[in-house]
């Protein structure tokens, strides 16, 4: 069963501390230190932390009857949903309730190192797209990436993996209501392309993510 919306019951901000929550605001007075001693006026930055600090990304692939295939996921988006409350400078007449990604999750506290990663890209591949990998399965796509460096401290780590020739299971999800969602979709890689291009994906790790993988396989041959 999908989800046709999501209704707000109250909206607690004003009352809200800023320090608890799934995302942290903290809100500091801060200035800029100079080579030559001196320094700038004070000023304000808020940085957004979430529980753990970074998160993991997979592509998950397999090479089907008409080629190399990507499984993308419906997630509900609360964010990117209520932007329908906003002003948009270039409205685009979708209500984001749902957004198109590649599978992805937070590193746990004891997800450390490159052996942590790739646990993790795991654990996540079996929760959200059903399949039973090991770490040693998972190919790393190069260093992370800023989400939003001027406001957010989140780095996204990504990952490839092949599950051709493999049945997958029905994910399991985590049990929160923000899974409720459709089962995983496998696409060609032409039809994701296609997807980015025209925005009818916009998400930007799995822009990324397919790009180096493409850019992997076109200079290791077998990859």
């Amino acid at each position: 069963m999908s989800v046709n919306a999501i209704e707000v019951l109250e909206d607690f901000s004003a009352t809200a501390r800023c320090d608890e929550g799934f995302l942290q605001i903290r809100r500091l007075r801060v200035r800029n230190r100079r080579d030559d001693g001196s320094t700038s006026p004070v000023y304000r930055v808020d940085v957004v932390d979430r529980p753990r600090l970074d998160a993991v990304a997979v592509l998950v692939v397999r090479k089907g009857a008409s080629g190399w295939e990507t499984l993308t996921r419906m997630n509900l988006r609360p964010a990117a949903y209520f932007r329908k409350d906003k002003a948009q400078p270039m409205p685009d007449g979708r209500s984001h309730l749902y957004c198109e990604e590649i599978v992805a999750g937070l590193l746990e506290n004891d997800d450390s190192g490159e052996a942590g990663l790739k646990h993790r890209a795991a654990e996540e591949v079996r929760e959200e797209a059903g399949y039973a990998v090991t770490p040693a399965e998972i190919v790393t796509l190069g260093p992370p990436f800023f989400v939003a460096p001027g406001i957010v401290s989140e780095k996204i780590f990504l990952c490839v993996v092949d599950v051709t020739g493999r049945e997958g299971a029905v994910p399991s999800g985590d049990g929160s209501p923000l899974e409720e969602s459709p089962p995983p979709r496998w696409r060609t890689v032409e039809s994701l392309q296609a997807a980015l291009a025209s925005g009818e994906v916009q998400d930007a790790k799995t822009e990324i993510a397919l790009a180096r993988w493409l850019g992997l396989r076109s200079g290791l041959s077998g990859v």
